[in-house]
């Protein structure tokens, strides 16, 4: 995400380079290069404008420390300016009321039915709540279905009323249901249009003051950049909704929506969505955000999203099988479904400062673990258990099973014993005899 803005930002700084000092005129084309930048990622001109003119005043006359380039130094201006410019600080969802009424709108194909499930997966998960989802498109084919799908998906309840077409009386009854059935969190999916519309309004207008929701939010692809920013506007003129979510921030998105639709609307960004799994739905971290585009990495999260997946219990079996010599590939292949889970590859490598800019042309396939994950499953339980009785005659018929070849069988298995030393010594302390095998790996 915003690869483009972070390479011209980066090309930007590199203006002050080997200078010693900020002055107006090293600044000024450090400055024209951000704004033109802004710009190419589909940000409000006036936004862009005021974003440079608030660098320059903050910039020019401050004095460079010892341990700071007038590079540096910048890069930090920008950090702090670019996470003011999203809102400064995480808001968090509402959830007082009983039942919490979430109240989701924005234009068709903005991903609001998927988001949707997302959030009830969320606030299941993290929140230990008792959700209930609700089908209030009645005009989508499908949509209903869709919304079905989506809540088996994530294990949530999920309300529809088949054949009757009037959105406002199904979410009341939705709210009813929920009180009757101990639901905490109802979350209402509302129709879309392909534009904004006076009969869509209304409608959502309508159900927005029968139900009076705790949480009203619009959801908006952040891959539209400023049109995205422009339906904001026009939803919050009639709605005054309490927060953005943008979806698909791990496609090619520029960056206008995230960087414009606070400044415009006056409202927070609440969620991001980074990919199509359930799981793929992150609280928006301004500071975080910032930092990821100017190419810093986003530590914090990512430490987070492996935190989510740890298991003690089940860390605490796996040292003991480490420790007996009895570590196999169904454990390994539980290692990777817990990095699976985590989210999609290019999104965590991002995530690890320097390691974005580095891999920004290197295609980071989703399935990177599918072979492993095809050659473990051709295994027998007695082979998964116990890698040492894989002979030759075994690793052919786990090839052949596997749609790969002996020599990927064979890398495999060297990588997994690699792997089960490595464990053991960092078990026993050996740190010397762990760091003698790392060189000889090389």
């Amino acid at each position: 995400m915003f690869n483009n803005l972070s390479d011209k930002l980066d090309k930007a700084f590199h203006v002050l380079k080997g200078h010693g000092s900020i002055t107006e005129i090293n600044v000024a084309e450090t400055l024209k290069e951000v704004r033109r930048a802004l710009l190419d990622a589909d940000v409000n001109f006036k936004i862009a404008k005021n974003f440079t003119n608030t660098i320059k005043e903050k910039a020019i006359g401050q004095d460079v420390l010892t341990t700071l380039n007038p590079s540096q130094l910048m890069v930090k201006i920008v950090k702090d300016e670019l996470t003011e410019l999203m809102g400064g600080e995480s808001v968090g969802v509402n959830l007082k009321g009983s039942p919490t009424i979430i109240l989701m709108s924005g234009l068709q194909g903005s991903g609001k039915t998927t988001f949707s499930g997302k959030l009830a997966n969320f606030l299941k998960n993290k929140k230990t709540k008792n959700v209930l989802l609700v089908g209030c498109d009645v005009y989508r084919p499908a949509a209903i279905n869709q919304l079905k799908v989506v809540g088996e998906q994530v294990g949530v309840e999920v309300y529809a009323e088949e054949g009757n077409m009037n959105p406002v009386e199904i979410a009341q009854n939705a709210v009813k249901h929920a009180k009757a059935n101990s639901k905490n969190v109802v979350i209402i999916d509302t129709a879309g249009r392909l534009a904004v519309d006076e009969e869509m309004m209304n409608e959502i207008s309508n159900i927005h003051k029968a139900v009076e929701p705790q949480e009203t939010l619009f959801v908006v692809d952040s891959m539209t950049g400023q049109d995205a920013v422009n339906t904001a506007k026009s939803f919050n003129d009639v709605l005054n909704f309490d927060g953005v979510i943008l979806t698909k921030l791990d496609g090619d998105t520029r960056g206008g929506a995230a960087l414009s639709i606070k400044s415009v609307v006056n409202k927070p960004i609440k969620f991001i969505g980074t990919g199509e799994k359930m799981e793929a739905i992150d609280v928006f971290h301004p500071d975080r955000m910032a930092e990821r585009i100017l190419g810093m990495g986003d530590v914090v999260s990512l430490v987070e999203r492996a935190q989510e997946q740890y298991d003690e219990e089940e860390a605490r079996r796996i040292q003991k099988k480490i420790a007996k010599n009895q570590f196999g590939f169904d454990d390994f292949l539980k290692q990777i479904q817990q990095i699976k889970k985590m989210g999609n590859m290019k999104d965590l490598v991002g995530m690890i400062p320097g390691a974005g800019k580095m891999m920004k042309d290197v295609d980071i396939d989703d399935d990177a673990f599918k072979g492993i994950e095809a050659i473990i499953h051709s295994m027998t339980p007695s082979e998964r258990s116990t890698p040492t009785i894989i002979n030759a005659s075994r690793k052919k018929r786990i090839a052949k099973g596997s749609g790969t070849n002996v020599q990927e069988v064979n890398q495999l298995m060297k990588q997994f014993n690699q792997m089960s030393k490595m464990m053991k010594m960092m078990q026993g302390g050996g740190g010397k005899k762990m760091m003698q095998m790392m060189k000889g790996m090389q």
